[in-house]
């Protein structure tokens, strides 16, 4: 039986925050600059979760060959940070889940791959992350997730056990790199993930569409 955790961690795009309106406004900035055809939303939205390089990828697809791919990502990078919390929102029921934890004393915390100028630049539009513990951005490190030294490290700055710790993302990164660390893995399927990605395949210890799921089944944990 799995116990309560002693405390959470949580993946940014695509679990906690839907960035992936303005990471494709990006995106389409830099194909329109470069006279390309925008993306479809739907066509970019399950690829956010993989930032700069899987956008670009997707948007200039056999082309970007043709390209300097450093010159493009900067472009990309410069655009997003003047435009970060324009259509960017917090996903539906994850306000509660972060009280629900608050509220039974459960510590929590982000760590994201995102590189650290932008992650500093978007969480401050959120009231609902007041309380977080730690943050851990994809340059903190030179390893950053699927390795697990971020998640290491922020269960050190929580001082908790990995062992007691969940990690939620929606991601096979982020399923990896929990596993690796030794944390409860939590798939957030109502995150950036379609058919394609073959999510089953991942392991997860534990699958959920909607956080206030996940709530729910914290709250019935007892501990051991």
């Amino acid at each position: 039986m799995t116990s309560k955790p002693q405390a959470l961690l949580f993946d940014l795009d695509g679990t906690l925050l839907d960035t992936a309106r303005d990471l494709g406004n990006a995106l389409n900035h830099v194909l329109a600059t470069h006279h390309q055809p925008p993306c479809d939303y739907a066509i970019y939205r399950n690829i956010a979760s993989d930032g700069s390089k899987g956008l670009l990828d997707i948007g200039f697809g056999l082309q970007i060959k043709d390209y300097n791919f450093a010159e493009l990502r900067q472009q990309f990078l410069d655009y997003y940070h003047q435009a970060i919390c324009v259509e960017t929102e917090i996903f539906c029921g994850v306000e509660e889940l972060l009280q629900g934890l608050d509220s039974a004393n459960i510590p929590w915390g982000i760590v994201t791959n995102k590189p650290g100028w932008l992650t500093t630049k978007l969480l401050p539009n959120f009231s609902e992350f007041k309380n977080c513990q730690v943050v851990i951005s994809g340059d903190t490190f030179a390893q950053r997730k699927p390795h697990p030294l971020p998640l290491l490290s922020a269960a050190k700055s929580l001082n908790i056990l990995p062992d007691k710790i969940w990690y939620v993302g929606d991601a096979k990164r982020d399923i990896d790199a929990a596993k690796a660390a030794n944390m409860l893995s939590v798939l957030a399927r109502y995150g950036y993930i379609d058919a394609t990605h073959q999510s089953q395949l991942w392991a997860a210890d534990l699958q959920i569409d909607h956080p206030v799921t996940l709530l729910n089944y914290i709250l019935t944990k007892h501990d051991m």
